[in-house]
């Protein structure tokens, strides 16, 4: 059975123009709602060397702000606070966490700054198209957005992410995959293009011209390339699973990326020994295939990084228990141990970026810390 999409609700279209309140009406409709918007005078909107103005918190009717712009990446600075202690939180897109809820003391600003990509379709690369332009929704517990400001993103460096239904941006809750979470751990400067789809393989994703083609034009030099696909390689002999991977690598190398192989995140399937060690839980195969140790032994061969999610996984479930992973997983929602809750995600994407600074991918000063 293929790991499928677990459905696509449709989004809410995004405001037209009598429902973007700009000046008083924005600032009225956000104190109605507990966030603070401050409108900013159109003189501090001109970019340095533009002649058009920044995109800015007149595009924010709260709790979303929605942006006219084309596909895309951008940098995106906001400044939190008002005048009551606050706590905001930024999401976007499909779902996508952006920045972590950020604290801010009463009466102090507090400023941050995220790249993001903006494409079509905005989630699954065989998904739904979304809606057009940047679309941001401004929450936490205690939300204050004063400023916003979006520009187009001059220096910045990608990671594309290749991957199945465990790794996608998820279209609705109660599912989120690690990619969905990752851009939360990321400063200013570092993208997630999350190119993971629902239900693919190695085979399939090389096989849709929508997938690893449509991908593979757009790898920069130094660009990371994040590999994960075995859940769906169910009947994928060995033989061809390791050709699959290797073809990735290569052709990532081709256009000047830097792949990096991750195994797959474990099921939540224990042993009567309160294990992990079963067929299942560590993605072995019907036909016998160790999927992470090919992906160990394709890196090893093919000296490419490794980040062994299957091992960091395996020790986090362990670790929690039969009734404390529940929390990781659907298990309460859908009965499911293979799709992670959002709180999963996000304990998943950090172990991620956890891997990306120990094997000296990214900085760490270009991470936020879990």
């Amino acid at each position: 059975m293929r790991l499928g999409r677990p459905g696509r609700p449709g989004r809410p279209g995004r405001p037209g123009p009598a429902g973007r309140a700009t000046g008083r009406a924005a600032v009225t409709a956000a104190l109605a709602l507990g966030i603070g918007l401050t409108a900013v005078p159109a003189q501090a909107q001109q970019p340095a060397g533009s002649g058009s103005p920044a995109p800015g918190i007149e595009n924010c009717t709260a709790p979303a702000c929605h942006f006219d712009l084309p596909p895309g990446t951008y940098d995106v600075r906001v400044t939190l606070g008002g005048e009551r202690a606050s706590s905001t939180a930024v999401t976007g897109e499909t779902r996508r966490a952006l920045l972590p809820e950020t604290a801010a003391p009463a009466g102090e600003r507090v400023v941050r700054a995220f790249t993001v990509n903006v494409r079509t379709p905005e989630g699954e690369p065989l998904g739904a198209e979304g809606t057009p332009g940047l679309d941001l929704t401004v929450g936490g517990s205690a939300p204050a957005l004063a400023d916003i400001r979006v520009t187009p993103a001059r220096h910045h460096r990608q990671i594309l992410l290749v991957g199945d239904s465990t790794v996608c941006d998820q279209p609705g809750a109660p599912y989120s995959g690690w990619g969905q979470q990752l851009p939360q751990y990321l400063r200013k400067g570092l993208s997630v293009a999350n190119y993971a789809d629902s239900g693919e393989s190695t085979v399939s994703f090389l096989g849709n011209p929508l997938l690893w083609d449509t991908v593979r034009p757009l790898i920069r030099r130094g660009d990371l390339v994040l590999i994960q696909l075995a859940h769906n390689d169910k009947t994928t002999d060995e033989a061809t699973y390791r050709a699959n991977l290797e073809r990735l690598v290569a052709e990532a190398r081709e256009q000047g990326g830097r792949p990096v192989l991750v195994t797959p995140i474990v099921r939540r399937w224990f042993s009567a020994d309160g294990t992990l060690n079963n067929p299942t839980a560590l993605l072995v195969n019907g036909l016998g295939v160790d999927h992470p140790a090919v992906v160990r032994r394709v890196a090893a061969d093919e000296d490419v990084p490794l980040i062994d999610l299957t091992a960091r996984t395996k020790e986090v479930v362990e670790a929690l228990g039969a009734e404390g992973s529940k929390a990781l997983y659907l298990y309460d929602e859908k009965r499911d141990n293979t799709h992670t809750s959002v709180h999963g995600a996000t304990v998943y994407a950090n172990l991620v970026r956890e891997a990306l600074v120990d094997l000296h991918l990214v900085p760490e000063g270009q991470v936020r810390v879990g």
